[in-house]
């Protein structure tokens, strides 16, 4: 497997990074299940580890820190924070308080001293950027964290981010953690040129699109089960959007199968050959779903491929909108209209 520089950092990482929301309750709950799935991410090449406090309620956080003993410093480990741990209002989000506190939460389920990189899960309309960065510049100093990245910000938030580093003397985001596939374009207009001017490195998100580009629902089955993870919207099989989705993935399925490829190589390989990508996080369950991921790491699309591709769904289009992270306070009735009085 080849390695891809991370940013500006001089940190070299896999192509592939292996996400680890599906390990604990929320996916595969077998601990020694999960561990061989990590120690066959390592031994295939892959570098790269992302979890998050929130997966499983910290247990995913737990099932890495001890599938890492041993292995550690071979790990580029990342983690996030932000998402609520409980019903506290403060056990959540980007302010000094919690992200001081939440810090040793992670170490501890970790089992680690530092934590290679440490992410904003989401921005917040609440806190002022420069009390996260100044939090989390202080953990940089203290050695706690060795780089801080963020995910899902807008193109604007992460040039307001860079900017508020370079007037305040404070460690920047050197990565950002966007959705990204074939079905979920949208980052292609926005997000990806400014992560590129900014020298940062890219971690995207869903390369499978929660399933839709795995082959799972196709048009002869298009019913899908729904997980905690995954909200109800974005697998209503009547909506038209979706409907829609289930046509490009027909299409998508023929496309791969010319070109000689599953379609989850396809999708994976899509995402990683655009230039403005580091690597790609993919989520398996299961030994077999990573089995299946792995290859997608040493595939190179034709032009051909990729301008079919672009054909079924335009460069920056996201097909159904429930898809897009993006806007969700923004967009929300309380912050486009006047209070009545």
């Amino acid at each position: 497997m080849e390695y891809r520089p991370l940013g500006r950092t001089g940190v070299e990482v896999s192509p592939l990074c292996l996400g680890a929301m599906m390990f604990g309750p929320w996916g595969n709950d077998n601990r020694d299940d999960a561990t061989r799935i990590i120690h066959r991410a390592l031994d295939a090449g892959i570098n790269f580890v992302d979890t998050a406090d929130v997966y499983s309620g910290g247990v995913s956080e737990e099932i890495v820190g001890q599938a890492l003993k041993g292995r550690r410093d071979d790990v580029f480990l990342a983690t996030k924070f932000f998402m609520p741990m409980s019903e506290d209002p403060n056990q959540r989000g980007g302010s000094r308080r919690w992200i001081m506190r939440e810090v040793e939460n992670s170490l501890r389920r970790l089992n680690t001293d530092y934590i290679d990189l440490y992410q904003v899960h989401r921005p917040s309309p609440d806190t002022d950027v420069e009390e996260t960065l100044g939090a989390l510049t202080d953990l940089v100093r203290q050695g706690k964290v060795r780089y801080i990245g963020s995910s899902s910000y807008s193109g604007s938030q992460i040039v307001e981010a860079q900017w508020a580093s370079r007037d305040r003397n404070l460690e920047r985001f050197v990565t950002e953690q966007p959705p990204y596939s074939i079905l979920v374009r949208g980052i292609e207009e926005d997000v990806l040129p400014a992560v590129q001017r900014h020298g940062m490195g890219t971690l995207t998100y869903s390369p499978l699109s929660g399933g839709w580009l795995s082959g799972r629902w196709r048009k002869d089955a298009a019913s899908a089960p729904v997980s905690s993870a995954r909200p109800n919207a974005r697998f209503d099989m009547t909506s038209p959007a979706n409907q829609r989705k289930l046509d490009v993935v027909e299409e998508l399925a023929l496309l791969a199968e010319q070109a000689g490829l599953s379609l989850i190589e396809l999708a994976i390989a899509f995402v990683i050959n655009h230039p403005g990508v580091t690597a790609a996080i993919v989520g398996p369950r299961t030994m077999d779903q990573l089995e299946s991921y792995l290859p997608a790491a040493d595939i190179s699309l034709s032009t051909d491929v990729l301008d079919r591709i672009d054909q079924l769904v335009a460069p920056g289009v996201t097909v159904n909108p429930d898809d897009n992270s993006y806007g969700a306070y923004e967009l929300a009735a309380q912050a486009r209209r006047r209070k009545q009085s």
